[in-house]
């Protein structure tokens, strides 16, 4: 965390729609294609903000035309007639050596070069205009007053300049940060920034010196995953507390997936994926394509695109990158066709096209089958199965794609939920792919904010590498067993399952159910065991039409079950209860499970006037 004045409450413009009881600070998720502001709206609440132009996503490009620096989306556009004054890309390139750039990062944008004078720093050199100097200072000794005030001013000179890549990052830092103060109407006092999980110590201590230099005070660098958990940790209506979630984070140059257990808000990673080769570029080359052959088909004009070897392709490979990015976003949004519009796309031939959703998909259907495969492969990392999660969490603009949720769909379960069933895909809700990271790193900003003011050294134990964050997590599911003669299934009984499996350690867990009671003063027993979760898989033939033809080659349909079996037993119980109605009585069961692994567990009877006396078992982690 940067050293700097301590933190305090600020009030916001009453312009600014914030409440003024809310803390002075942001979650900024920082991307290599796209950065997003959120701020607190209210307690628990926070929501992306608009920049100067308009824009919540904010491409990370910064431009030098002239003696005018463009940053953001106009900075973008920059590219089509001056992309080698445009840069882009920069973030994944923090903290990294000249020699260890990969060498298809070097034809993006404006170069990246090694650094004059800087050993092994990869730089960009820009041609920016600049006041002509003076041959002689001008002051009141050297210079006759009429001189000085006749002197015409000198007309700017280009030269070139050169740019580290901390430099950039700090200048778009910056702007993120003007941004963020003029709509909030004052200073902010502190901000937690997204890193990806795969950035090492050098390339966060890189982010945080240039954060650092850009006037922003980190709080923490908190990773896209971490950010995630703390946006969608809280169980709702619809998401229980209890859950295994995949995380599918879609960037523009790659693909990253996480599967993790939450339990009772708190996270566990179970396993995690990364594939270069997915991307949402891909999905812009592949529509890049079918336009550039549409512009041929209609203009009878070559266009060879993605990659772009003549100087005219590569302007007008820019032009489509930058309208295709329009058609996706109408994809996502509607089911109807989305039009990609040109002027002089190539040899002064204006192009306007149109595809629709179900063409669109058939052009990425190879990207989403990618995402599927990668997601089969993250969960069997864990020994689990598709069948076994419960929610499907969206990162990135092009995690808006509802074909892509379609296809990962059909091979989970039916009640697997997704932002597209609940709904909250879009508008900045609970799901929106595109506003996820920067509301979770705001959320996490108010939490290290009040722990500041209470508890100075706490918020430290957010930090990477510390020991309170940390932490083991069960193996197996454990609870009670009422065993029954009659009761049909593998586990012999009535199961009742307590503390479920990759749930952090320590934990505590108290649950009220009814048992049947057979007869007036009889005793019931109950058996603590760790249970085994798994998935059957049986193949159904499918019902075939009344006027069907017999077909030798039958086909079946792949049907999936969740099942249960014993595992290891712990202990048991026995209870005489007092209290029995109709045959039955109410229990409650309490259970603890140390760090170590040790369990604590208190079965007692609920009465009218409370609580019966309680029998308790302790068993030892082995």
């Amino acid at each position: 965390m940067a050293a700097n004045e301590p933190l305090q409450n600020g009030s916001a413009d009453m312009h600014s729609g914030v409440s003024s009881v809310m803390p002075p600070i942001v979650g900024i998720n920082f991307g290599n294609s796209f950065a997003s502001i959120a701020v607190l709206v209210k307690e628990g609440v926070a929501e992306c903000i608009a920049n100067e132009d308009g824009e919540r996503q904010i491409a990370c490009a910064i431009a030098f035309q002239g003696e005018e620096l463009y940053i953001g989306n106009p900075a973008k556009h920059q590219l089509v007639k001056n992309s080698q004054n445009t840069i882009t890309g920069f973030r994944n390139l923090l903290g990294k050596k000249f020699s260890e750039v990969p060498q298809a990062t070097l034809s993006v944008s404006a170069p990246v070069i090694q650094h004059p004078t800087l050993p092994d720093t990869p730089a960009y050199k820009v041609k920016v205009l600049q006041p002509a100097p003076s041959p002689l200072p001008v002051t009141a000794t050297n210079t006759p007053a009429a001189s000085r005030i006749a002197t015409p001013r000198s007309e700017p000179v280009e030269v070139e300049r050169f740019l580290t890549v901390s430099e950039v990052t700090t200048i778009f830092l910056g702007s993120l940060l003007k941004s963020a103060e003029d709509f909030l109407g004052h200073r902010v006092l502190g901000a937690v920034i997204g890193v990806p999980p795969w950035f090492d110590d050098v390339q966060r201590n890189a982010l945080a010196k240039a954060a650092e230099d850009a006037g922003i005070h980190v709080l923490q660098l908190l990773d896209d995953i971490g950010a995630v958990t703390v946006c969608t940790s809280t169980g709702t209506d619809d998401v229980p507390n209890d859950r295994t979630q995949l995380v599918v984070d879609l960037g523009a140059s790659s693909l990253e997936l996480s599967l993790l257990s939450v339990k009772e808000g708190l996270a566990c990673s179970l396993a995690t994926l990364s594939d270069n080769s997915v991307g949402g570029d891909e999905i812009d080359s592949k529509l890049i394509k079918y336009f550039a052959k549409e512009f041929t088909k209609k203009t009878k004009t070559p266009l060879t695109v993605a990659p772009a070897t003549d100087l005219q392709d590569k302007r007008a490979e820019a032009k489509l990158r930058l309208a295709v990015e329009h058609t996706k976003r109408t994809l996502s949004a509607s089911p109807g066709a989305a039009t990609c519009s040109v002027e002089s796309l190539k040899d002064g031939l204006d192009y306007t096209g149109s595809i629709n959703r179900l063409r669109f998909d058939m052009e990425v259907r190879s990207i989403y089958n990618k995402v599927y495969d990668r997601a089969k492969e993250v969960v069997a990392r864990a020994e689990m199965d598709l069948f076994d999660v419960d929610e499907i969490v969206y990162i990135g603009g092009s995690a808006c794609l509802p074909g892509l949720d379609e296809t990962l769909s059909q091979g989970f379960s039916e009640s697997v939920i997704t932002p597209f069933k609940a709904g909250t895909v879009v508008g900045g809700g609970v799901g929106d792919p595109t506003t996820i990271l920067a509301r979770g790193c705001a959320l996490q900003a108010q939490l290290l904010f009040t722990l500041s003011r209470h508890f100075a050294d706490l918020p430290t134990a957010f930090n990477r590498g510390s020991e309170l964050i940390s932490t083991t997590a069960t193996t197996r599911t454990i609870g009670l067993l009422v065993p029954r003669e009659e009761a049909e299934g593998s586990m012999g009984g009535i199961w009742i399952p307590l503390v479920l499996k990759e749930t952090p350690l320590p934990c505590r867990r108290k649950l009220s159910f009814q048992v049947d009671v057979p007869e007036p003063d009889s005793k019931v027993g109950f058996e603590v065991w760790e249970v085994k979760e798994g998935v059957k898989i049986d193949h159904l033939p499918l019902p075939k039409l009344e006027d069907e033809e017999p077909n030798e080659d039958e086909e079946f349909e792949e049907v999936k079950q969740k099942t249960l079996s014993k595992e290891t037993y712990l202990s048991s119980l026995t209870l005489s209860p007092r209290h029995v109605v109709g045959g039955k009585t109410k229990m409650q069961v309490q259970v603890k499970i140390s760090s170590s692994g040790d369990v604590d567990l208190s079965l007692r009877e609920v009465t009218k006037d409370g609580f019966g006396e309680a029998v308790t078992a302790t068993i030892s982690a082995p």
